[in-house]
């Protein structure tokens, strides 16, 4: 399939913004976005060229290795070529690199092969590659483009723990990270605030800048550490493994971080990444984005090779970001229980600090208006343990002109009455003039919920109310965008009661056309007026278009009612809020009520409840052979069918002489 020319604009902005921001952190060691945010974009760009391959160009950011040398420092070239790694962001994605390196071996000639993997901790920090000739230091270069780097052997040299020669005297090409201690950049940045200087952006940042001083007693002062992590080269043999060359590296008395496992199985290295991915790692006192996952069979790496970029037998897998990128699809109100109505963008789903979200907290319209947030805009999002997010910063780089600004509305259906809204005096704050609005909205989302309605399993006034309260639900159609995790954060929610409520909202996506009438809270649309409406016009379409006097005709609806429907569907925001029901929703046709059948003509109504069926139930059985179900006795009711706990209709069905009858005379009426 051609990738459209909106996905060719988006490869495009996606490769000039992402060489843009790498430059800015490999090159210049400042950061205008967070590494995770420039994470989830070269994330984006990778899975559109694996989608549209046609798109892939040679300087790709997903091709090229990125680096340039400084102004100042002596440029080397390496004498082993310098990769970096393609990034995993899942258990999916690592579980699929792993069927990759299987199927690569099949294609090199091997018939069973059982790769294993070296797991380590993936540092933050910058990349180093150490020369030593006869047991003795002689360069380190950082990985620049990967063929040519920085001489920063002045630097490397006061690093406390790289030693400058080894314990014997062998030749060796090493590779790890030089990374700053997390308690020594907080005193780092406390010296630069009392000096009146900029606080470094992380840790990573400060490490990297410090390495390319000319001054090498910069680097002195600071808390700079090493860890070495791979074996390019040695004058003795080369271990056959990775675990073994971990093992040898520390032999020589370079600094290896002793966080690593053998991993035989991917369900060990998967293990791995979640015992790290939490609170263990704050407990370390280096930066840890992730775990590194390699080959550990140095024949199997072998056969497995590279690619332009990097090898084939190894790969990044990172934390769950709690900064992603995504894109502002729409903007809506949210009601809270004061009244005070919160913007909130709704989002093309991401994954953000391992929950997929589809919304986030605009706050209110200063905080739009600060940020120049607009529908269509790339965002980034950050989540830490809200269960819904909120919108950090604008990528206005991505812009393609077609984005819309979004204003708050001086009326909306949320607020009842007449809808108004009104801004609270001395703050940001906007607020229903109609008190209870909350409530309001509160009993319309439970009843569209509920069993004369759509009927959706777990989803009680308790569970209504809880999404309300943490803004995941204001109007019907949110209920279909709630995800697995959202649900999940909620309190009292586990992982079986979260599974099921998704899938009982998943199950009612298919319904009748008079449920759905029914759950709109229309003003004098019951059950019965649903079902003569949706049987009338057949269609949710033809309700739709349907013109003001063709609600004036339909039997069984009185003037007041149909004036009622025909206002509600004039309406610009309910025919809104319908349309966006219909992108969830499969809605069928009711069956027109049969012109003879055992309850023909007759109106009937029900109250109280019935061991042998539902309310809802008989309703369809009466519909079914010709009669009518209304909600209120009347002197032309036919008869009232009463269960357990009528109430009120079946004293006004005596006084009116309207005949009562139970279940038991009901289903015997219907075999005759």
């Amino acid at each position: 399939m051609k990738p459209s020319k909106e996905i060719q604009e988006r490869a495009k902005k996606l490769r000039e913004a992402i060489t843009a921001y790498r430059a800015e952190y490999h090159e210049r060691d400042t950061s205008s976005i967070s590494p995770e945010a420039l994470d989830s974009l070269k994330h984006e760009l990778a899975e559109i060229e694996r989608m549209y391959p046609e798109l892939i160009v040679p300087d790709s950011p997903t091709q090229t290795v990125v680096g340039r040398v400084a102004p100042g420092l002596k440029k080397v070239t390496h004498a082993v070529p310098q990769w970096s790694l393609d990034d995993a962001f899942s258990e999916k994605d690592v579980r699929a690199f792993d069927e990759r390196v299987k199927r690569g071996l099949v294609r090199a000639g091997y018939t069973d092969p059982a790769p294993t993997y070296s797991t380590e901790l993936k540092i933050d920090g910058l990349h180093i590659v150490l020369t030593y000739e006869k047991g003795a230091l002689v360069l380190a270069a950082t990985r620049g483009d990967g063929v040519i780097g920085e001489d920063v052997t002045h630097a490397v040299r006061t690093i406390k723990n790289i030693p400058h020669t080894l314990t014997r005297p062998v030749d060796v090409i090493v590779e790890g990270e030089v990374y700053m201690k997390r308690s020594g950049f907080v005193l780092l940045n406390k010296e630069q605030e009392k000096l009146g200087k900029a606080a470094f952006a992380n840790p990573r940042n400060a490490a990297a800048g410090s390495l390319r001083q000319i001054d090498a007693q910069v680097a002195a002062a600071r808390p700079l550490a090493a860890f070495l992590y791979d074996l390019d080269a040695t004058s003795e043999k080369m271990p056959e493994t990775q675990t073994e060359s971990l093992s040898y590296i520390k032999e020589l008395g370079l600094p290896v971080n002793a966080k690593s496992i053998h991993g035989r199985t991917i369900e060990e290295v998967v293990s791995f990444w979640d015992a790290w991915h939490g609170a263990k790692r704050e407990s370390e006192d280096y930066q840890i984005d992730g775990v590194v996952l390699k080959v550990n069979e140095a024949e199997y790496r072998t056969a497995l090779g590279y690619t332009g970029k990097g090898p084939r037998f190894a790969i990044a897998l990172k934390f769950p970001a709690e900064q992603v990128t995504t894109r502002v699809t729409d903007i809506s109100l949210q009601v809270g229980r004061t009244g005070v109505l919160t913007p909130v963008a709704h989002l093309e789903p991401v994954s953000v600090a391992g929950t997929t979200v589809a919304r986030a907290t605009l706050h209110n319209e200063d905080f739009i208006a600060e940020k120049d947030i607009r529908i269509g805009d790339t965002v980034i999002l950050q989540k830490a343990g809200d269960i819904i997010p909120e919108i950090i910063q604008v990528l206005p780089e991505f812009r393609t002109g077609k984005e819309k600004k979004w204003s708050f509305p001086k009326r909306s259906y949320l607020c009842g009455g007449e809808g108004e809204i009104e801004r609270v005096p001395g703050t940001a704050a906007r607020k229903c003039k109609v008190a209870g609005s909350f409530d309001q909205q509160y009993r319309k989302l439970t009843h569209f919920a509920g069993k004369s309605a759509l009927d959706i399993e777990g989803l009680g006034g308790k569970t209504v109310k809880l999404l309300m309260e943490h803004e995941l639900v204001s109007e019907y159609d949110d209920f279909f965008d709630l995800t697995y995790d959202e649900v999940r954060a909620l309190p009292g929610f586990k992982e079986t009661s979260a599974q099921n409520l998704i899938a009982a909202i998943q199950k009612r996506t298919r319904i009748p056309l008079d449920r759905l009438l029914a759950g709109l809270s229309i003003p004098h649309v019951g059950v019965e007026t649903a079902y003569l409406l949706a049987a009338h016009f057949g269609t949710l379409p033809h309700i739709l278009n349907a013109r003001p006097h063709e609600f004036s005709d339909i039997h069984g609806i009185g003037e007041i009612g149909m004036r009622a429907v025909s206002e509600w569907f004039s309406d610009a925001e309910n025919r809104e809020l319908v349309e966006r029901l219909q992108q969830h929703l499969s809605i069928s046709s009711v069956s027109k009520a049969p012109s003879k059948g055992v309850f023909s003509g007759v109106s009937v109504v029900i109250t109280g409840s019935f061991d042998e069926f539902s309310r809802e139930e008989a309703a369809g059985l009466i519909k079914k052979e010709g009669g009518s179900v209304s909600s209120a006795v009347s002197r032309k009711t036919g008869f009232v069918l009463a269960g357990e706990k009528p109430g009120s209709k079946l004293a006004a069905a005596k006084e009116l002489g309207v005949p009562v009858i139970d279940a038991k005379e009901f289903l015997r009426r219907l075999k005759a």
